[in-house]
């Protein structure tokens, strides 16, 4: 079916002969789900870079969120000389950027200059290796990332020059489906809504949440590849939307200190050409799944901790799992109980798996990636579900608990054997390296908690 806003090349040239396109963004994302890219002009992209593609500096997969480049990867380094990898379009997502005048956004994949193969620690690329391999076992899959974020109306400049100091929440009381609070910023909803509709990103619903000035605004699930570009162009919509009308919304896992956390509550589900792989009759408490639904949940919950770098990737994104702030703690499943990590929901064609781990932010194709990798695992293990958990998982202080930190979760990737054999060595050594940049970013800056705690007093 032919989604709004999505183009072929033909609609392109159209658009771009009658100037309805001028500008076309080539993007990708780097490791922290960033858009990185260039602009180019209508005509030239048509003529030069559909077929050629582009290119861009590889130390855009070695930088920290500063830009500057930092030293010890294999794949780029000063010694190397940060030469260019090759950007090849994806024309399957190309869609109109609906919220910008006259573009276009293409994403594309990385490859090597030199052997014109995909770059393995481009995010974009693990996600292709995971559906190769979900293809190869004879699947393929629905996938769907539910977005939350708080809305502010601070704008990003003057926020930037206070040192985050004064955030000003776009609501004053908890707002969870409050018809009223969300009124109050339909002005920006709508728009988001209406500019996503219009740029090939299917729009179900917006809605309050739990949090001061906090919402989610859910998607169409899609395919996993699709439904993580979906992701992409959500986010930068919204930030250049909210950018635009001097206010700002963020998609840190965590705010402040006693808030909601912000969430990417992850779903998926296998098929076999039309049919849903998950429906069928083996009993696992109050549910009904087949043995490749048990073996996907059992793996994906088994191996959770060692992908957990890839649903959690900040020093933030930690500070969101605390018992009773709806964020998971413990490593469990039910039937419709949000207090689990996971969580079976739907049923016929849409009997699925949520996993409520990621945070909003995470990167989408390194979120989905991990939770294929961990399902299928499960499966080729044959694994079996732990019991069904019913009642209060937060309480449940026997189960396995998330791990607490971005450096223990980066501690068990980057000795996992599961790990290393769903991503490859390259990759694990490449994140394991990404991931202790950042903290050691962390724990050698000086905070205002710091100075607010010692500078008098100790």
């Amino acid at each position: 079916m032919k989604v709004k806003g999505k183009l072929n090349i033909d609609e392109l040239k159209k658009k771009v002969r009658s100037e309805e396109i001028e500008t076309i963004i080539v993007a990708f994302t780097d490791h922290y789900g960033r858009s990185m890219g260039k602009r180019y002009d209508g005509d030239f992209f048509l003529e030069s870079v559909v077929d050629s593609g582009s290119h861009a500096c590889d130390y855009l997969l070695t930088t920290d969120m500063e830009m500057e480049p930092v030293q010890g990867y294999s794949f780029a380094n000063w010694e190397l000389g940060y030469g260019d990898f090759h950007l090849i379009p994806d024309m399957s997502s190309l869609r109109i950027a609906a919220w910008l005048d006259k573009t276009a956004i293409v994403l594309c994949d990385i490859h090597n200059e030199k052997n014109h193969s995909q770059v393995k620690v481009a995010p974009r690329s693990i996600l292709n290796e995971q559906i190769s391999k979900l293809k190869q076992s004879g699947f393929s899959a629905f996938a769907a990332t539910e977005l939350e974020y708080y809305l502010l109306e601070n704008d990003y400049r003057s926020l930037h020059e206070s040192n985050y100091g004064s955030l000003k929440p776009a609501g004053w009381y908890i707002e969870d489906y409050h018809i009223l609070q969300g009124t109050r910023v339909e002005d920006f909803t709508a728009s988001a809504r209406k500019f996503l509709k219009n740029s090939g990103v299917p729009v179900e619903n917006s809605k309050g949440e739990w949090g001061l000035g906090q919402h989610e605004l859910n998607v169409q699930y899609a395919e996993p590849k699709e439904m993580a570009d979906r992701h992409i162009i959500y986010k930068q919509c919204l930030k250049e939307l909210a950018d635009e009308m001097g206010i700002s919304v963020t998609f840190m896992a965590k705010l402040q200190e006693g808030g909601a956390g912000s969430s990417c509550h992850t779903h998926i589900s296998l098929f076999k050409g039309e049919d849903n792989i998950f429906n069928g009759t083996e009993e696992y408490g109050p549910v009904k799944g087949s043995k490749e639904f048990g073996s996907f949940l059992a793996g994906w919950i088994k191996y959770a901790p060692d992908v957990m770098v890839f649903y959690a990737p900040t020093i933030n994104s930690y500070k969101r799992f605390v018992d009773g702030s709806w964020a998971p703690t413990r490593l469990a499943w039910s039937r419709d109980n949000r207090t689990a990590g996971f969580r079976v929901v739907g049923s016929g064609k849409s009997f699925r798996i949520e996993c409520r781990i990621p945070g909003a932010d995470c990167n989408p194709y390194l979120a989905i990636a991990a939770s294929l990798a961990s399902g299928l695992r499960g499966i080729e293990e044959k694994l079996s579900p732990p019991e069904c958990f019913v009642g209060d998982v937060y309480a449940a202080e026997h189960l396995p608990h998330v791990p607490r930190t971005l450096k223990e979760a980066c501690d068990i990737f980057s000795s996992s054997k599961f790990a290393r054999d769903a991503f490859g060595k390259e990759v694990i050594d490449h994140y394991t390296h990404f991931y202790k940049q950042e903290i050691k970013a962390y724990e050698s800056q000086v905070s205002d908690w710091e100075r607010k705690r010692y500078f008098e007093r100790i």
